[in-house]
């Protein structure tokens, strides 16, 4: 009903005819010109199309199929990461896409990224299956990763401690060493933090910091796998987006929103090999006390140095020793 009524403007075009045309333009990148030539209406036409199906898109189904996490779901990541990837207490893998776009009039250097084209960002938290469940989009391109997450409404909550995270909890086989915070896992391009584990850094590393690395790359591979994915299934990944850059965060929402959809129509389908079987649950983070910083950073790294002992421990799956 509200693709019908965005449509009331094209009175000619049906609103089926609205859709496909969007669907076509984000799953070939084609240009306007060329959409227009096998549907019959103008370029300029097919271009408001674009832009007002994708945000009917995402205005339909982001509530049914990338709404706000609540504790429950936060839980439910979790069992996924360990049941699957062998993480405990994993929330999410997160990272971010440079998606290419023409350079916007008078915009200088503000979507000019590091590898010398222009780009908006896509920020995406994802789960054990591959799913989107938290993104941001339009990033500006110069920044890196961690400051688009600073920068974003996410990255704020995250630091604040306002997201509705579960408790601490202890990991099963590993009581003995008590209650650990849940955790999102990132490269080395995100800061460290209690509730943000990141790879030591460096390549001459002690066997344990090895195994820490490649246990949480293992984990955070369904981010990768996602984006993959994404910009299989949505060809204009591959081209440059010659739209403004509203315009292209809206087509990059339509696109997530839409990769979630068809996840979930196949719900048994899997875009990555699967993982290897596994072993066979205090005070919330959002209610943790402000740090400073030497104190956050100092709990940071008993949190990272605590999940490193329980994967060389408790938590050692039997390949890990032949791949480090």
């Amino acid at each position: 009903m509200v693709l019908i009524n965005t449509y009331e403007k094209f009175e000619a075009i049906s609103p089926a005819e609205c859709l496909a045309i969007c669907l076509r333009y984000l799953a070939t990148g084609d240009s306007f010109m060329t959409i227009s030539f096998s549907y019959r209406v103008a370029s300029c036409t097919v271009a408001g199309i674009v832009g007002d199906v994708s945000r009917a898109i995402w205005d339909c189904l982001v509530e049914e199929f990338m709404p706000v996490p609540t504790k429950q779901d936060w839980r439910d990541i979790a069992e996924g990461f360990l049941q699957r990837w062998n993480f405990p207490n994993c929330l999410g893998s997160i990272d971010g896409k440079h998606v290419v776009i023409q350079a916007p009039p008078n915009s200088g250097s503000l979507y000019h990224n590091y590898k010398g084209i222009f780009s908006i960002v896509l920020l995406a938290v994802v789960d054990a299956d591959n799913m989107f469940r938290v993104i941001d989009v339009g990033g500006y391109g110069r920044n890196s990763d961690g400051g688009t997450l600073g920068n974003s409404a996410f990255g704020e909550a995250l630091k604040d401690g306002t997201l509705d995270l579960p408790e601490n909890c202890i990991i099963p086989g590993a009581e003995p060493r008590g209650p650990l915070p849940h955790v999102f896992v990132g490269d080395e391009a995100f800061p460290l933090r209690s509730n943000l584990m990141r790879p030591f850094p460096g390549t001459n590393l002690a066997r344990e910091k090895r195994l820490f690395n490649y246990r949480l790359s293992r984990a955070r591979l369904t981010v990768e796998c996602a984006f993959g994915i994404l910009s299989s299934q949505w060809r204009m990944y591959r081209r440059v987006i010659g739209v403004n850059p509203a315009k292209a965060e809206a087509c990059v929402k339509a696109t997530c929103i839409l990769h979630n959809f068809i996840r979930r129509s196949r719900r048994g389908a899997s875009g990555c090999p699967e993982a290897r079987p596994g072993q066979e649950g205090s005070a919330g983070l959002q209610e943790a006390p402000r740090l400073d910083s030497n104190n956050a950073a100092r709990a940071a790294i008993h949190v990272r140095d605590a999940f490193t002992a329980y994967f060389n421990a408790e938590g050692a799956v039997p390949w890990q020793q032949s791949v480090v």
